[in-house]
């Protein structure tokens, strides 16, 4: 697994933590345990995607390169990896509180159910969203044990990553829309065509935006908060006039870094609201 496909996510997990902060104390032991957790599940859920896909992965001229396909790695150490993986986020979520670990075995089967989730519906980009919003929420769980009051802060930043992550995921899926439609896999990029389909992403991400500021008012953050929203507006933007449907050449820039980058800041933001 490649350390940016963990930046993506990351800083909203904690995120949640920030969140929890405001009335339940954090340790650093809390601290870098869900690091710990999160890192594993990550893992876990990718190399179970590459299982899954290690025969479509060796078709596909973009992904055959990858350690399956080239037998850089077989099957079996793969499995073994993500079992590993699997055994430390349960752990870890049990070292957290008793909730996270009752939460610990579906949150982990719906992520790795994830990889199946394009074989039967062209919305698996939203599959992929709910997977990674996970994050926050599990981010609070560790620290506080119970569910946000009032709830609903804690469901509005879920569905902010949802959307953010389903957006995104969109894009990258542009490059594949000759091959998925070759190998009947589906995605909404083979069910709208590419147009249609970066103008819904960039609608997600505008929704994003929106969700994340109506986050922060029922969490009761101030001004440094809505200041990495602002920056993370910026970013998102400029990662949009790199996609286009006729030049996908920056897709992979677009992808990994102005995601990436857009996580950190919203984070930075909030702990800076948080600690000054």
């Amino acid at each position: 697994m490649k350390l940016p496909h963990t930046v993506f996510a990351l800083p909203f997990a904690f995120l949640g933590v920030v969140y929890a902060s405001f009335q339940y104390p954090v340790g650093v032991t809390k601290l870098v345990l869900v690091l710990v957790a999160f890192t594993a599940v990550r893992f876990a859920a990718m190399g179970f995607n590459r299982i899954v896909d290690r025969e479509t992965d060796a078709l596909n001229p973009r992904t055959r390169g990858r350690e399956l396909p080239t037998g850089a790695l077989s099957v079996r150490q793969a499995a073994i990896s993500v079992a590993l993986a699997s055994a430390v986020f349960v752990v870890a979520a049990g070292l957290l509180n008793r909730v996270c670990l009752m939460l610990s075995v579906p949150a982990l089967l719906w992520v790795l159910g994830y990889s199946y989730s394009k074989r039967f519906t062209s919305w698996s980009h939203l599959w992929l969203g709910g997977a990674l919003a996970v994050a926050p929420i599990g981010g609070y769980l560790a620290v506080a044990g119970r569910w946000s009051t009032p709830a609903w802060p804690l469901l509005a930043v879920a569905a902010g990553v949802t959307l953010w992550v389903a957006g995104f995921d969109m894009f990258y899926a542009l490059q594949d829309e000759r091959f998925d439609r070759e190998q009947g896999l589906r995605s909404a990029v083979v069910l709208l065509g590419k147009q249609r389909s970066i103008v819904l992403a960039k609608s997600l991400h505008g929704i994003t935006l929106a969700i994340l500021v109506i986050f922060g008012v029922g969490a009761g953050f101030g001004v440094w908060y809505y200041i990495g929203i602002a920056v993370g507006a910026g970013i998102l933007t400029w990662e949009h006039r790199l996609v286009k449907h006729d030049d996908l050449s920056r897709v992979g820039a677009a992808f990994f870094a102005f995601n990436g980058i857009m996580s950190l800041v919203v984070l930075t933001g909030a702990l800076l609201d948080r600690v000054l």
